[in-house]
């Protein structure tokens, strides 16, 4: 599958990219591209953030504002941004703390519509 390529794309396209993924919200990993000796377990990093975004989802969904799109999270060493490609699955990117957030994001957004008809 292209998966791979396409995340190897957003990785290595963005200052301070350690690391995408595609995740279902049921935390199964369908597929990722790593830097070489990442500082952290992304894998884990992303199966625990389908768990926080499964409620995020929800709540989204009650308060009735639309459909969730985005949602970033920045921490002493990193940031992280998630991006839904569809009801089923989502792409993550982690960065270094000072990495190129603005250009993170867009790689997501142009990347969600591809690999979301990758997935159906």
């Amino acid at each position: 599958m292209p998966f791979s390529a396409a995340l190897k794309q957003i990785v290595e396209g963005v200052e301070g990219g350690l690391g995408a993924a595609i995740m279902g919200y049921d935390g199964i990993h369908i597929d990722e591209y790593l830097r070489e000796d990442p500082p952290m377990d992304l894998h884990l990093l992303a199966v625990e953030y389908a768990t926080v975004l499964k409620e995020v989802k929800r709540t989204v969904d009650v308060l009735g504002t639309g459909d969730m799109e985005e949602v970033s999270v920045a921490t002493e060493r990193s940031r992280v941004i998630v991006r839904v490609i569809n009801d089923d699955a989502f792409l993550v990117l982690t960065l270094e703390r000072d990495g190129n957030y603005g250009k993170g994001r867009y790689l997501l957004r142009l990347a969600a519509p591809k690999l979301r008809e990758l997935l159906s």
